[in-house]
């Protein structure tokens, strides 16, 4: 069994949209970065990543590839997966937090965790997202930015 930790941050931008765990939010002004900039996707693919060995988000998916302007995120999160599983990794659970001063998340995120279970191919059961403000300190409370952490556990089949 191994455990991994993402983080990400990115800025709030006029003219984005904002995507949080594979839902639109009704919240202006969106993140700023070269996929769709979904902060809770890029923690989780960074943690998986972490956890097995395969580098990280910036190494994989390089904001430098025009492949990836504009990509869903849960695009990116659903090629980890397949890394993970060509590697010999099955997820176990997923906690992550999303950092943000405002909106309100709290009836966005049942949806997230299936939109993240379900690209997963695990059980919801095995997400768990939550959300946070940091009571108006930092950039994330005064709303220049948003920020999410992730840790995740995955293992190894071993076939004797």
């Amino acid at each position: 069994m191994r455990i991994g930790m993402g983080y990400d941050a990115h800025k709030l931008t006029p003219g984005r949209k904002l995507i949080l765990g594979g839902v639109e939010i009704p919240h202006h002004p969106g993140l700023e970065g070269h996929s769709d900039a979904d902060v809770a996707a890029h923690a989780i693919i960074d943690a998986l990543l972490g956890a097995a060995g395969l580098g990280d988000i910036g190494r994989i998916f390089p904001d430098t590839d025009d492949a990836y302007r504009d990509i869903s995120s849960l695009a990116l999160l659903r090629q980890t997966a397949d890394k993970l599983a060509d590697s010999g990794y099955r997820i176990i659970n997923i906690d992550s937090v999303i950092v943000a001063q405002s909106p309100k998340l709290a009836p966005f995120i049942p949806q997230m965790e299936k939109n993240v279970a379900a690209i997963l191919d695990i059980d919801p059961s095995r997400v768990n997202i939550k959300a946070t403000t940091e009571e108006n300190m930092g950039f994330t409370g005064a709303g220049q930015g948003m920020a999410a952490h992730a840790v995740c556990l995955i293992k190894k089949d071993v076939i004797f």
